[in-house]
């Protein structure tokens, strides 16, 4: 029991530095645009900062991923990345105080939270594969996006109470340098515990699976297995239609009262916790063989979500919350296991590229094909075939290379 408790110990500790940072980051972006707006915004502006933002959350992993992986100093790269977000989040407070210069600094600092993701991500993800590696990856990351969904609904229920109880957009922001330095305390203490990933990580788990990725002859990150892998999160991607479609569905074609749309997204955040944890647990007993499921429930959220009755929309955001839970915590299991550890900050960059281009072709293919739901089936559809031929031919890779490298555990 004291020998589980130990493994699970920096798993948990990353999940909760997760779970205070969502708190923050999550119960702010429901009120950046009422705050630009209040500031003197107009709607371009307030589309352009908070467009920017995301571009800059996934597009900079490029750059912080091999960074990370050139020093090995995954852990200053981690603590960088969650200090921006918990001094950012929190200081967006003052800008009403900021008189002509409020702004500019309310974007800045939007923007700089986001930041702080793209700089965290990709070496927080290493540390934690490293640390997952002795309870199970697929049940490491699990564990993890559940306690990090817990955070995104905790966060917009706390900055919706003091709404209520004061009425002030600078008390709600202010009120998150709780969670925020919660957050930092905790990362203080993992970071006297866990070492940088290749100080004392066992030489032999610097590739599982048997992957190709994993033999160092072979050219590192954009070969085999995982360039596959990475194309097909692209497909799977652009098929994933973005929350926003969802719930102007919901309200303007299903009636759905607009109070009920958080609840409903709620939800969805609870379904993706247990897909996470299901995923992550067969994934160790099994294999990846499970993420073959993953275009599939994705084919079925057009389907569902956008149906004209509500007991069908409601069941698509369910399927949608899955799909998303998946996609956040087992894939990037995979991810770790077919490539060597000192280019895993690489890795995690170029895929949150891939995916963030098939979430961009996503968002377009929606708008456009919105109003004809047949052929957006049709097409997400095709992305999902796709998608699962890619996955297919990624696992054969792997259990080829399993076979070719020795009996480490093929995850197919």
């Amino acid at each position: 029991m004291e020998r589980q408790s130990r493994l699970w110990g920096p798993v948990l500790g990353f999940g909760l530095v997760s779970l205070a940072t969502d708190m923050v980051s999550d119960g702010a972006r429901p009120l950046g645009g009422p705050l630009l707006a209040q500031l003197g915004a107009s709607a371009l502006f307030v589309g352009l900062v908070t467009g920017a933002a995301e571009a800059a959350s996934q597009g900079l992993r490029l750059l912080f991923g091999p960074w990370a992986d050139r020093t090995g100093k995954y852990w200053a790269f981690t603590m960088t990345g969650y200090a921006l977000t918990a001094v950012c989040v929190p200081l967006l407070a003052v800008t009403p105080l900021a008189g002509s210069a409020g702004l500019a600094l309310a974007a800045a600092l939007i923007i700089g939270d986001r930041v702080g993701k793209a700089v965290r991500s990709p070496a927080k993800t290493v540390l934690l594969a490293a640390a997952a590696t002795a309870v199970g990856r697929g049940r490491g990351f699990g564990v993890h996006k559940s306690l990090d969904l817990v955070g995104a609904l905790l966060g917009p229920l706390l900055v919706s109470a003091v709404l209520v109880a004061t009425g002030s957009l600078p008390a709600a922001f202010a009120v998150l340098v709780i969670p925020a330095a919660a957050a930092l305390a905790i990362l203080v203490s993992l970071r006297r515990r866990v070492s940088d990933p290749g100080v004392d990580t066992p030489a032999s788990d610097a590739g599982r699976a048997g992957s190709p990725a994993a033999d160092p002859g072979r050219p590192p990150v954009f070969a085999g297995a995982f360039a596959l892998f990475a194309v097909a999160a692209f497909f799977w991607s652009a098929g994933l239609v973005a929350f926003g479609v969802i719930s102007y569905h919901l309200t303007a074609a299903v009636a759905v009262p607009v109070p009920v749309v958080p609840l409903l997204y709620a939800g969805a955040m609870g379904a993706a916790a247990l897909a996470a944890l299901a995923s992550g647990v067969l994934y160790d007993r099994a294999g990846a063989a499970v993420l073959l499921g993953l275009p599939v429930l994705i084919a079925a959220v057009p389907i569902l979500a956008l149906a004209p009755g509500a007991g069908a929309a409601v069941a698509g955001v369910l399927v949608w919350g899955a799909a998303t839970g998946v996609q956040d915590s087992t894939v990037k299991a995979l991810v770790a296991d077919l490539v060597p550890q000192p280019r895993q900050g690489t890795a995690y960059g170029v895929f949150a590229a891939f995916e963030g281009a098939g979430a961009l072709v996503g968002g377009a293919l929606y708008g456009w094909l919105y109003g004809a739901r047949p052929l957006l089936i049709a097409a997400v559809a095709a992305l999902q075939v796709a998608a699962l031929a890619l996955l297919l031919v990624t696992l054969r890779k792997v259990r080829r290379g399993s076979a070719e490298h020795g009996p480490a555990r093929a995850p197919a």
